[in-house]
């Protein structure tokens, strides 16, 4: 086929405003046939943004060594000038009968993808077959978005892995999906949505956008948990959750507050009390990880009745993942607000974005509880000398949660900065996150002090 009518053109210049797709490479050869990506640049909703599309009517997408050159080159130009690269896969494989070529061509795909990463966000489609090497390559990205039905991401084929793997919601139970789409128009709309709402690379800051609800809306989070607590204090129809079927316990996405672009870190208290597990502590991390990256602001929601206790946790090791999360908190630079909303008790008030971690602002609510341990436990360790006849066991736990574990107790000792009533939480977000915009920045530099008389 010629250049501009094969269906990967299509797909990729879908991805771009009518008419500002420009192809790169375009006459770039193998012999008589075109190499089986199509590369260019565009707008997105106005930014620039490069992409790659592996396209299957061109020799199936297969990639070889001018595949990976002329995506190379495409990197190149992206990371120039600041502007994140959509990633197509859909590729049948490698060209085998090219040897040890393929293998460094493999090489320099992997090469430049992580030399882009945390520069400029990356985010891969999963059109179609992404196996072998393709699949590492994919999962360096920042973002990976399976489309369902179409999908197929492994490393191993299935029939030698010897069971059903690679599928979309395979991936997105196992945390290799980002988001699983419902169909290929869905996936673009996905990618523009990201691309819109993210810095285009690293220098450009935190992002704000128009703003099309009332910071100062009140809000009735009552029993609310997870991703409808989210939704609910977030800039409206804004959240986009990343690893949704992964670690159900631990929600992460995107979403704005006050028209500002945050990372979103929440307990689901609705799963298992909110435990931190292996998983969820990985997958918080990679968030915090990506955020301080492009120095997105980190909001962290806190209702989680401790750590996983069981045996095959241990063996994950628990201590290293919950080490990872204790670090990714520690080092991240990004802005950190974070709200107890409801328990917070034993290491996952201290693991889930403390102040003691480096949190710039941590609130809670009047009606959360803040101990060293559950309640009912506490009173059983510490106090079960206390019960009497007129003392009962339930009358010590109600003492220990008023007395204990309230906000104002923590916030005696510096560890939370304020109690806030649930109707202003989305206010005091709001205005916690504008605080500190410019933190990133740094301080500004100083020439000498300022003499008095």
């Amino acid at each position: 086929m010629e250049k501009g009518t094969t269906v990967g053109c299509a797909k990729i210049a879908a991805l771009f405003d009518p008419g500002t797709f420009v192809e790169t490479g375009a006459y770039m050869k193998r012999g008589d046939d075109l190499t089986g990506v199509i590369c260019g640049y565009g707008a997105v909703n106005g930014k620039l943004v490069y992409a790659f599309a592996q396209d299957s009517d061109r020799k199936k997408g297969a990639i070889d060594t001018l595949q990976a050159e002329k995506i190379a080159k495409l990197y190149g130009m992206a990371q120039k000038n600041g502007a994140p690269v959509v990633g197509m896969f859909d590729s049948a494989g490698a060209v085998v009968a090219d040897g040890a070529s393929v293998l460094s061509a493999y090489g320099k795909l992997l090469k430049v993808v992580s030399d882009a990463s945390g520069v400029i966000p990356q985010i891969a489609i999963i059109n179609g077959v992404c196996a072998g090497m393709a699949a590492t390559v994919a999962a360096m990205f920042d973002v990976v978005v399976t489309i369902k039905d179409q999908s197929a991401l492994y490393v191993n084929a299935p029939f030698l892995a010897g069971k059903e793997i690679g599928t979309p919601d395979y991936t997105a139970q196992n945390g290799l999906a980002s988001i699983n789409a419902e169909n290929e128009e869905d996936a673009l709309a996905r990618a523009v949505q990201l691309v819109s709402i993210l810095p285009s690379n690293c220098d450009e800051g935190v992002v704000v956008e128009d703003i099309f609800d009332d910071i100062n809306r009140t809000v009735a989070i009552e029993g609310l948990t997870g991703k409808e607590l989210i939704e609910t204090l977030a800039d409206a129809g804004t959240f986009v959750a990343l690893g949704e079927a992964y670690a159900t316990e631990m929600i992460t996405g995107l979403a704005s507050f006050g028209g500002v672009t945050c990372g979103v870190i929440a307990n689901d208290a609705a799963v298992n009390g909110g435990v931190i597990t292996c998983d969820g502590a990985k997958k918080a991390a990679k968030l915090i990880g990506f955020c301080d990256s492009f120095s997105i602001p980190v909001v962290t929601l806190i209702d989680s009745v401790g750590v996983a206790t069981d045996a095959e946790s241990e063996g994950a090791p628990l201590a290293a993942q919950l080490g990872k999360l204790a670090m990714a908190y520690a080092t991240a630079e990004t802005a950190k607000v974070s709200v107890v909303c409801g328990k917070a008790y034993g290491a996952a008030f201290t693991l889930m974005g403390s102040k003691a971690l480096g949190a710039d602002m941590v609130y809670a609510l009047p009606t959360s509880e803040i101990s060293v341990m559950a309640p009912a436990s506490a009173v059983a360790f510490l106090w079960n000398d206390q019960i009497t006849e007129k003392v009962t066991r339930a009358d010590l736990v109600e003492k220990w949660t008023k007395e204990c574990a309230s906000p104002e107790a923590a916030a005696a000792d510096g560890s939370i900065d304020d109690v806030v009533a649930a109707s202003e939480l989305r206010q005091r977000i709001c205005a916690a996150v504008y605080m500190l915009m410019m933190k990133n920045a740094g301080a500004p530099a100083r020439k000498h002090c300022n003499l008095p008389l």
